[in-house]
């Protein structure tokens, strides 16, 4: 990371991406910077093969999500601008000139000696950043004639909105009651910091006017307190903006360090092999007057039937049929770009992948490999496959604040674009893996969805989300709201904990702690059920391919991990509190006998934030055992 063009401290490319992204505030050893928007990033001089993520399928759902086409898509992903030898040689053009661009913020910086509060641009503050190869030793002094000049550190509040505005405290405005200083137009301040356990007991003064103009920083928390506070300027202090006529919304107090103060909004891809993808669409293309017909897979099992069509017995009826409905859309003019509202799907491509009969050659990215079904586990799993390469590609397309954003639904929340205008080109990064591929049986998950359509469990379940929905639905939003809306279904509550199951067994064997795992899974709709989990290494650091994880994939391994694991999940600490758990009102928690010790996992690991889990559907724990989806035998 770069300020002003000094070098002010290091992130890695992953927390660029999920921690400290475009808009983020990064707490550095003795100030906090802010992340500058895309305009201020510069890959000048620096070879496109050093900073490029290719990965077509994410770069065409980043267009859809952003809703860009024509000449305003975004036609590249880019890592940071880096450089080879810009941490070796701190006065080389490969540090002079690449990093990320990040300003001081907020720019309020507090005299830790004599408590003086005053403006980065005010001149009572000195920046020191003296050694470039010490980066971390950058800070502002105070020269307020105490012993040597003393540290300066951020004041640490900041407003902001849910429009996803960011802003300086107002602390001149703040101390005078909504007024300015009546003796000076930019008077000094003194921040005192009294401690204590209750809340926030932070003093703001005005020197000049003295205990006339003095006010605890406490009677601008809460809803309350928001009326002592002026409306959102509409600033985007990443993008060096405001808008026109001020945002108008009532902005809250946070601590800069608050978790809620930054949202990523990111899409995650795994890079396919396109070889065989594109042979089927190229297979479509040449012979498309005799295979246009096939807009069914009913149609396709009655044609290859035939001998001039023998050559179709190869293919996947689904895989030809979604190729010709594919270019059948694509020369009536109905693609994405005829429909910008319609979802980014990432998971179809990999699940039809993953669950092909027939699998791809291997390549640098990508090699799956088919594992025998143990026999004393063949009632729950009908395929097993180890993926022994894989490359995840990320990219970030925005940001929100205070609310996280929902991913199946993104329009509940403000998102805060990167840049002023499109670039072209939107942060990304990627990391190399392996993983395991795990498909349940699609009678057992059917049958099990159709008992759990009467279950008294599920049915608070689909209450509790009903209930979260409606708590965090978002004022601003006027049109027709269905709290049912992406309700994740049955299917996804089962694989989910399921896969939580397993990391938290396959992590004490495989050579990764929990936090490197990652989860994806495929649960479909209704209209297109699934029943795929994939377990995957997603470690920037160790590229991932140590092989401790596809190796438990083996049947000398994998039976004694599941069975480990219904074990395991028959029994917690917590019980019985956390057996008995089951989502009810007035709360909205999203998971039922599942908790820190049991089912959680970090949330680097699970993809939805450690909800939509209950171990009673897979262990028994003395409800119902209709509401056990797996078979006897395994958790007798």
């Amino acid at each position: 990371m770069s300020g002003g063009y000094r070098r002010v401290g290091a992130a890695r490319p992953s927390h660029l991406m999920f921690t400290g992204g475009v808009g983020a505030l990064i707490d550095l050893p003795n100030f906090s910077v802010l992340v500058k928007g895309l305009e201020a990033w510069d890959h000048t001089g620096l070879p496109g093969e050093d900073y490029l993520v290719s990965e077509p399928r994410l770069l065409a759902a980043v267009n859809r999500a952003l809703r860009l086409y024509g000449p305003h898509r975004i036609d590249e992903l880019r890592s940071p601008p880096w450089a080879e030898g810009g941490d070796t040689n701190a006065q080389g053009p490969a540090a002079q000139h690449t990093g990320v661009p990040v300003t001081p913020f907020p720019q309020w910086l507090r005299c830790t000696a004599c408590n003086e509060l005053a403006g980065v641009d005010s001149g009572a503050f000195e920046f020191v950043n003296r050694n470039p190869r010490t980066p971390h030793e950058a800070r502002f002094v105070h020269d307020c004639k105490r012993k040597g000049k003393p540290l300066a550190v951020a004041a640490r509040f900041t407003l902001v909105c849910t429009d996803g505005h960011l802003d300086e405290f107002p602390y001149v405005y703040f101390a005078h009651g909504g007024t300015g200083c009546p003796k000076t137009e930019r008077p000094r301040m003194r921040m005192r910091d009294h401690g204590g356990n209750q809340a926030a007991n932070v003093t703001i003064e005005c020197i000049p006017c003295g205990a006339g103009a003095r006010r605890n920083i406490r009677d601008a928390m809460g809803e309350r307190g928001q009326q002592n506070l002026p409306r959102c300027r509409g600033r985007h202090p990443h993008l060096d903006t405001f808008e026109a006529e001020g945002c108008g919304l009532r902005p809250m107090v946070l601590v800069a360090g608050a978790s809620n103060q930054w949202f990523p909004i990111t899409l995650t891809a795994l890079a396919l092999p396109a070889g065989q993808e594109e042979s089927i669409h190229g297979l479509v293309e040449k012979r498309w007057a005799e295979l246009s017909m096939i807009t069914s897979v009913e149609i396709f099992q009655a044609m290859s039937q035939a001998p001039h069509y023998r050559y179709l017995r190869e293919y996947e009826a689904t895989e030809i049929v979604d190729a010709v409905n594919a270019q059948h859309a694509a020369l009536a003019g109905t693609q994405a770009e005829a429909a910008p509202q319609q979802q980014t799907d990432l998971l179809t491509p990999e699940w039809q992948l993953l669950t092909s009969s027939r699998l791809p050659d291997p390549t640098d990215d990508f090699a799956l490999v088919q594992a025998p079904v143990p026999e004393a586990l063949t009632g729950l799993f009908a395929d097993v496959r180890q993926v022994e390469r894989l490359r995840e590609a990320r990219a970030l397309i925005g940001f929100t604040r205070l609310d996280a954003p929902d991913p199946e639904d993104p329009e509940l929340v403000r998102r805060v674009n990167l840049h002023t205008r499109p670039r072209g080109w939107v942060p990304a990064s990627e990391v190399r893996g392996e993983g395991i591929f795990l498909r349940v049986q699609d009678g057992l998950m059917a049958d099990w969805v159709t008992r759990m359509e009467k279950s008294a469990v599920m049915a608070a379940h689909r209450d509790a989300y009903a209930q979260f929905r409606r708590n965090r639905r978002s004022d601003r939003i006027s049109a027709d709201f269905d709290p049912m809306d992406h309700w994740p279904g049955e299917r996804y509550i089962a694989l989910h904990t399921l896969s939580h199951l397993l990391i938290r067994t396959i992590a004490l064997e495989c050579g990764y702690n929990s936090a490197s795992l990652g989860e994806r899974i495929y649960a479909g709709t209704d209209a297109d059920p699934r029943t795929g989990i994939l377990i995957y290494t997603a470690v920037p650091d160790a590229e991932g391919t140590l092989g401790g994880l596809v190796t438990l994939a083996e049947e000398r391994h994998f039976e004694r991990i599941v069975r480990r694991a219904l074990k395991d999940a028959a029994h917690c600490s917590s019980d019985p509190l956390c057996a008995e758990r089951v989502p009810q009102k007035p709360f909205d928690y999203l998971h039922g006998a599942a908790c820190h010790v049991c089912l959680f996992v970090s949330e680097t690991t699970c993809e939805r934030g450690n909800r939509y889990l209950d171990r009673r559907f897979l262990v028994p724990l003395g409800g119902d055992p209709a509401d056990l989806l797996t078979p006897p035998e395994l958790v007798a």
